[in-house]
């Protein structure tokens, strides 16, 4: 038995439903309601795993059919369709919002402060590591030497390179790629 042939043993279609709802009808929209919390209830936690979620989610999908009685239209006889569409657009956007206002909290908390041993050490190490590197780009034949220095140490794109090299910009990411691993072989293991 469908979803619409079940509608129609309990009461008016949907879509009769829908018209009295158009003009405001209370009655009309607490059938429709009563009719399909649970499917979208069900359906919007399978979409959040979360019960308090899903119950959000239904409650915000009844508000939109309410406010948009006048203007949405159903495709089918079943509004079931239309409620669900509701549900996961407002799922994906209080995903996104509690995406945005995550990314916010960790920018706005303060970083643990580092102990000053640790942050001079932390220097001293990087220093280190680059006098490695740019002693092993010294070793390195003069078009290997352009190519870590423009891109490996100044952070010029491939492309860039190209031009100004005057070459084709697959032969940079090939000397890239070669420079790469003689760096590797001439530096300490622990250098990046």
């Amino acid at each position: 038995m469908t979803e619409t042939t079940r509608c129609a043993d309990v009461g008016p279609p949907d879509a009769h439903l829908w018209e009295r709802i158009a003009q405001g009808d209370h009655a009309a929209f607490t059938e429709l309601f009563e009719r399909h919390a649970e499917a979208v209830w069900n359906y919007a936690y399978r979409l959040t795993a979360s019960w308090s979620q899903a119950e959000d989610l239904l409650s915000a999908t009844f508000l939109t059919a309410w406010r948009k009685r006048g203007e949405a239209r159903l495709l089918r006889d079943s509004a079931l369709p239309w409620l669900y569409t509701v549900t996961a657009n407002r799922a994906r956007t209080e995903w996104r919002a509690s995406r945005r206002a995550l990314r916010l909290v960790t920018r706005l908390t303060p970083q643990n402060e580092r102990d000053h041993a640790d942050e001079v050490a932390a220097r001293t190490d990087a220093r280190r590591r680059l006098v490695a590197v740019v002693a092993a780009i010294a070793k390195l034949p003069a078009s290997e030497r352009e190519i870590a220095q423009l891109c490996l140490l100044g952070d010029v794109s491939t492309a860039d390179a190209a031009a100004l090299l005057g070459i084709a910009e697959s032969s940079v990411r090939a000397r890239v790629s070669r420079t790469r691993a003689r760096l590797r072989d001439l530096t300490p293991e622990d250098t990046p």
